[in-house]
């Protein structure tokens, strides 16, 4: 155990070191996640003369949330390992008695860490250009809202981690990120909180993974109505469904990688 808790802490403690050289595109990175507060202005307006159960401080406050949440769970694992897949580098990787996933993670966590201060920054100027939304959750919501965000995290990098091991097939494994990233953006929350769907559409959506990445933490963070254990189970099925077919496709495309003389 004291060994595993050493090689995390010094990948973790290298990776935000890393991190922090790139200060200014982390702001970059963080404001390229504001689509959410652009939103907001649009549903806020609608609400006004539109029935959508829910009201225009509801609508800032769901898409504030949004966006903290969107700022927990940005993933682009894809894109590292299709790389280093492609150019050979995941050889040397594989020398190492240590899962290469464990270098991508720590590098995603540590930089939450490095985002975090300009996270921060954004959401107090949000209240002070709206002071009407602020509010405090409780500590009871504050928890389950840290715990289930985190697992949305995990859920989000397994799924994207899932579609990267196809670059051991094809060279542009990050085309399917790019089809998947257009139903999340619809399903997921980012546009419109499922609340405004129409009730048969929203059955069906709550049984996809999508939900569960954005508008699930972010409800509960602001304290809209969601089954709580019901969602925690589908993201628990989910999880298990893609940490099954992950570790098959690296299992087969380790022996496809190899007899490709890598």
């Amino acid at each position: 155990m004291k060994k595993i808790l050493r090689i995390a802490k010094t990948l973790l403690l290298t990776y935000y070191a890393y991190m922090l050289e790139y200060r200014a595109e982390l702001f970059l990175w963080a404001l390229s996640g504001a689509l959410p507060f652009i939103l907001m202005g649009v549903w806020m307006q609608a609400s006004e003369s539109g029935q959508f159960g829910l009201k225009a401080i509801d609508f800032a406050r769901y898409f504030l949330a949004a966006f903290i949440v969107r700022q927990t769970n940005v993933v682009w694992v894809i894109w590292e390992f299709e790389k280093e897949v492609v150019q050979g580098k995941l050889s040397n990787r594989l020398l190492q008695p240590l899962d290469p996933v464990w270098h991508h993670f720590a590098s995603h966590v540590s930089e939450r860490f490095a985002r975090l201060p300009f996270v921060f920054g954004l959401v107090l100027l949000f209240f002070a250009l709206y002071p009407q939304s602020f509010w405090v959750p409780s500590l009871g919501r504050f928890l389950l809202f840290a715990l289930v965000v985190v697992s949305a995290f995990c859920l989000r990098f397994l799924i994207q981690y899932t579609f990267a091991l196809f670059a051991f097939w094809i060279e542009r494994a990050s085309a399917i990120e790019q089809f998947w990233f257009l139903i999340y953006l619809f399903l997921s929350g980012i546009i419109a909180p499922l609340e405004v769907f129409p009730p048969a559409v929203r059955a069906v959506v709550l049984w996809t993974p999508f939900p569960y990445l954005i508008h699930f933490p972010a409800s509960i963070l602001i304290g809209l109505p969601v089954d709580v254990g019901r969602g925690l189970l589908v993201m628990l099925g989910w999880g298990a469904v893609f940490f099954v077919w992950n570790r098959w496709l690296w299992r087969q495309g380790l022996k496809q990688y190899s007899s490709m003389g890598a």
